[in-house]
């Protein structure tokens, strides 16, 4: 599986977290007490973890990195969550301090300087960028995206690219895919359309692909969502689920990570943008990159590969369980979304294996399936609610438990009072086949033999 790559300007975070009873008797400002120092990426490198922790397939970071204490800090808490590929640079680290009571910034301080003076980029950088399945580029305005070596990587990028803008960084290069500009820099760049209605963001976004020449431009509005536009025709607007509390620090982060995410998993530019507003939603509701666990990272007790491997290894490592259901899932309809959503229940991942097209062709009849196994593969990892999908060819699942080892296996359906036919499998390391309610009267076959009625 091909890495996402990561490529922009790395930050180190630093929240000083304390309580306030008073002020200070010489000014009107508070007295912070009782203060707990916590650590996290920030810039590129948050946009980076983010991403690992969201996907089963490697995340390589790409970065200047000066060699200085701040630096040092940013290594160790990136090891073992993204591979790193620092690109030798001078003018030190980017420290941003926010002082906060409870769950208010009070003052935040910078040190570092404002640009970074790049070495020469790595051949393992150019390497990366080359064959990485999407490219996300991170522009925090410290000149990484204005390098002439950096830029004429991301030009030959194997994979479609995704820039997050910054007013002080470098235009995206004309290759990119999609750029995910927030309201305040599309009206910055695109100064010459007022209001803030929808049809000025659509004019904005359309002014921004003319100026820019890429793919499309989507412009994130907050809890407003997301508009995207290509250039021409009427412009997509993806709402945003309404979230109560939350912190909105590094939403543009997850945005983009997650839109990039979807992009390499073979989604069209639409299918991403709605994909990362509901990423970034669920992300403030969780509490932001605030809320981000700096804890080592523990070494998991199985061999993690690629993909769902290295999932059910992330998950097995922190105690969690395992659940597996199958089966063809051609033209998902209320019975699928009730069994999936049930077998979620039972543990912390849900994998759902699904018969290739030949083995649905075998099991159902030359007419079937109705949808390639792509494409159902595609509509099962969009449910909120699905982990991982991994598409099998024999004709029963036995074989891809036996490599998937689950600790349970779900199965919709009537058989209650029977043995599952997988159960005997699943014994074999301990596990257990169970059997969840099923919607009477959802059935893909007789989908299909109506639609022919009609």
């Amino acid at each position: 599986m091909k890495p996402l790559v990561v490529v922009g300007d790395a930050l180190l975070d630093v929240d000083l977290v304390g309580t306030s009873t008073r002020l200070t008797p010489d000014a009107p400002v508070p007295v912070v007490e009782d203060v707990e120092t916590r650590e996290r990426p920030g810039g590129a490198a948050l946009a980076a973890v983010i991403a690992a922790q969201a996907t089963g397939r490697e995340v390589v970071l790409v970065a200047p990195l000066a060699d200085d204490e701040g630096a040092a800090r940013l290594r160790a808490l990136l090891a073992g969550r993204v591979r790193l590929v620092a690109v030798p640079a001078t003018g030190g680290t980017a420290v941003k301090q926010r002082v906060r009571v409870g769950d208010h910034s009070v003052v935040r301080i910078d040190s570092g300087a404002p640009a970074v003076s790049l070495g020469e980029l790595p051949d393992e950088a150019r390497e990366a960028i080359r064959g990485a399945a999407a490219v996300l580029v991170a522009d925090y305005g410290r000149g990484t995206t204005s390098d002439g070596a950096v830029r004429a990587a991301l030009a030959e990028a194997g994979g479609p690219v995704v820039w997050d803008p910054h007013p002080r960084g470098a235009d995206p290069v004309p290759s990119v895919r999609l750029v995910t500009p927030n309201g305040a820099e599309a009206a910055r760049v695109a100064p010459g359309v007022e209001g803030d209605g929808l049809a000025a963001v659509g004019a904005r976004a359309e002014a921004l692909i003319r100026h820019w020449g890429v793919g499309a431009v989507v412009v994130t509005l907050g809890a407003r969502g997301a508009l995207l536009s290509y250039g021409e025709g009427a412009p997509m607007v993806v709402p945003a689920v309404p979230v109560t509390g939350g912190d909105p620090c590094g939403a543009g982060d997850s945005f983009a990570a997650a839109a990039a995410l979807a992009l390499a998993d073979g989604a069209v530019t639409g299918e991403a943008v709605a994909a990362a507003v509901a990423f970034a939603g669920r992300f403030v509701a969780a509490g932001g990159a605030t809320a981000w666990d700096a804890s080592p990272v523990r070494e998991p007790n199985v061999a993690a590969e690629d993909g769902v491997s290295a999932l059910l290894a992330r998950v097995r490592n922190a105690g969690g369980t395992v659940v597996a259901t199958g089966g063809c899932f051609d033209l998902l309809h209320a019975g699928h979304v009730a069994t999936l959503r049930a077998a979620r229940g039972l543990g912390d991942c849900l994998v759902v294996c699904i018969n290739s097209d030949d083995s649905v062709r075998r099991l159902k009849g030359p007419s079937r399936p109705l949808v390639t196994a792509a494409d159902r593969a595609r509509v099962l990892e969009a449910l909120e609610f699905v982990d991982a999908v991994v598409v099998f060819g024999e004709d029963t699942p036995a074989q891809v438990l036996d490599r998937l080892r689950p600790d349970v296996w779900a199965k919709g359906g009537d058989y209650a009072g029977a043995d599952l036919p997988e159960a005997a499998v699943l014994r074999q390391w301990g596990g257990q086949a169970v059997v969840l309610p099923y919607l009477d009267g959802h059935s893909t076959t007789a989908l299909v033999e109506r639609s022919r009625v009609w």
